[in-house]
């Protein structure tokens, strides 16, 4: 069972009152709305109605509502029973385009259909699959999510669009107030307002865009003749597949299960104080849920679907990750396609007012990433792991131009940083992974220093496997006093031979020599009139901090040969 920790106000499985879960739901859906715009920009590139554009939006918000409560659950392997809310993703967006000019929406649709039952596929294979996912790539993948973002929050933020690249005073002035207000809530407010600082700024952030114009006469013309209630429109258009697109859609669909991973390795990080590493399980649930709104989106006539980092970064910022919050998003979102009024309200978000909220969450997902890498040690290949992948993949948003010639078919790669970033990161894993021996030996002699060779072996292999530094630390100082009450008690003259094996979720020290065994019954330290007058008192305090430092241990003794295994938990 996860231990919650601190800082959460609503932790995974704690229940709340339905207003404030509602409202909760509310703000994650206001956050979600700015992905509504990705439909549109695929309807528009081949010359398509504003029918079209709002069916598409339409399906797609409804795949959203299904897919943020099939992630929430926790049952027959669906779900992965976190608060990781699906919206359209970012990664379906190159091949989408590419489809909806090649044959149209029918296009858009089957292939999405076929991305989605093949991440469906790849859900199962997720819990083979860890020795693709060491702390040092997904670390990278939630750091470019949150990367990921400022392409889209900063033009925002400053009120710049393709028909407007002038930044006005009052654009950024209700920008700087909404942010603001975000923040001063998170920061130094008291009780449970901390809970809703993103709904409060988007609240006067909408307040101040209407007072001052920028939410104008158009977009408030939009809501008010919206009709209050009314069913979607279901003129869909049919399915397509062509072959051709194949590769885009099978590199988008990785892409995006790429960065689920990362988002629901956060999601585990953020609800469990004592987090270790990835559960592959755990998360090849979640991507089945993902990949399960995907196909349900291109079914019913939306975008492909992924989980969403930036409602991840929220429930960072507010500190309520019950997924109960998950369920009341999805009802909200599913209940919006049934209100076009209420749907509008979303869909004329000010600039500068989603500017502020994106800026707000990608500060935490960005953080939140680079924790998860420092969570393990680093020796020169994954630095050059972490370093290359975000050099090559911040090269896509300072070099744009550079990428823009090459072939459809790999566009899906190049189309943005998280891509490119990713399959950096988990080309080179897997190269400088080649040579790693899981499996050493360690010679030691009495009466040399073995202390340095103890510490310079398992700061040197912890940094080569990429393992915990606590682990380590306890590691070293468990063959450190070990080795030392050997010595010292002289239970042999011989050389002491330490085998140890690493694993992704153990560290085993099998410790052989020649000569007397030691008494390592567990017990508690001995006194300090005990150190002064009992000769056994130090071999006592070896043990007992032997135990200390170890999670298990073990010790035997044949024909002269003894035998002590320390386990490890990692």
């Amino acid at each position: 069972m996860p231990q919650k920790p601190p800082n959460l106000v609503y932790g995974l499985e704690d229940t709340l009152p339905l207003p404030t879960a509602l409202l909760l739901g509310l703000q994650h859906v206001f956050v979600m709305s700015t992905a509504f715009i990705f439909p549109v920009v695929i309807v528009r590139s081949f010359g398509g109605s504003a029918e079209q554009a709002a069916f598409m939006v339409t399906m797609s918000i409804l795949a959203g509502g299904v897919g943020t409560i099939l992630q929430a659950l926790r049952k027959q392997g669906m779900g992965s029973g976190y608060l990781c809310p699906a919206v359209c993703g970012p990664s379906y967006l190159s091949a989408s385009l590419l489809a909806a000019q090649t044959g149209g929406l029918s296009l858009v649709y089957g292939m999405t259909a076929f991305a989605g039952l093949f991440e469906v596929f790849f859900s199962r294979l997720m819990h083979r699959l860890r020795i693709l996912f060491p702390a040092e790539v997904t670390g990278v993948v939630v750091t470019l999510v949150g990367v990921a973002v400022i392409p889209v929050a900063i033009p925002n933020f400053l009120g710049i669009s393709p028909g407007d690249a002038v930044t006005e005073a009052l654009e950024l002035f209700v920008a700087a107030i909404t942010l603001g207000t975000m923040v001063a809530i998170s920061v130094w407010s008291r009780g449970k307002l901390r809970l809703y600082s993103v709904l409060v700024g988007i609240t006067i952030g909408y307040i101040l865009a209407a007072a001052t114009g920028i939410l104008g006469g158009p977009e408030i013309a939009r809501i008010l003749d919206a009709p209050l209630l009314a069913l979607p429109d279901l003129s869909h258009p049919g399915w397509s597949f062509d072959l051709a697109l194949l590769i885009p859609f099978t590199i988008a669909v990785l892409c995006s299960s790429l960065k689920s991973i990362g988002d629901l390795t956060t999601c585990q990080k953020i609800n469990d104080a004592e987090w270790k590493r990835p559960d592959m399980r755990n998360i090849g649930g979640g991507i089945l849920a993902d990949g399960s709104s995907a196909l349900l989106s291109g079914f019913i006539g939306g975008m492909g679907q992924s989980t969403s980092s930036s409602n991840v970064g929220l429930s960072i910022g507010t500190g309520a990750t019950s997924r109960i919050i998950a369920f009341a998003a999805g009802v909200i979102l599913i209940l919006l396609t049934f209100f076009p009024k209420l749907a509008s309200v979303f869909v004329v978000m000010p600039g500068p007012v989603m500017g502020a909220g994106l800026v707000f969450v990608a500060a935490f997902m960005i953080v939140n990433g680079l924790q998860i890498i420092t969570s393990r040690m680093m020796d020169t290949r994954k630095t050059f792991v972490v370093g290359f992948a975000f050099i090559f993949g911040l090269s896509i948003d300072i070099f744009p131009d550079f990428f823009t010639g090459l072939p459809g078919s790999v566009q899906s790669v190049f189309s943005s940083s998280l891509a490119l970033g990713t399959a950096t990161a988990l080309i080179l894993n897997l190269i400088f992974r080649i040579g790693i021996a899981r499996r050493k030996t360690l010679l030691l002699e009495p009466g040399t220093d073995f202390s340095d060779t103890i510490f310079t072996f398992f700061e040197t292999m912890g940094g080569t496997w990429g393992a915990r530094k606590e682990v380590i630390q306890r590691a070293e100082s468990a063959v450190n006093e070990l080795v030392e009450s050997i010595v010292f008690l002289d239970a042999t003259r011989e050389a002491i031979r330490a085998d140890i094996r690493f694993e992704e979720d153990s560290l085993d020290i099998d410790i052989r020599y020649t000569g007397k065994p030691l008494d390592l019954s567990p017990g508690g330290p001995p006194s300090d009139a005990d150190l002064l007058e009992d000769d056994t008192a130090l071999a006592r305090l070896s043990a007992f901090l032997v135990w200390k430092y170890a999670d298990s241990v073990t010790a035997d003794d044949k024909d002269g040969e003894c035998r002590i295994r320390l386990h490890f938990d990692h």
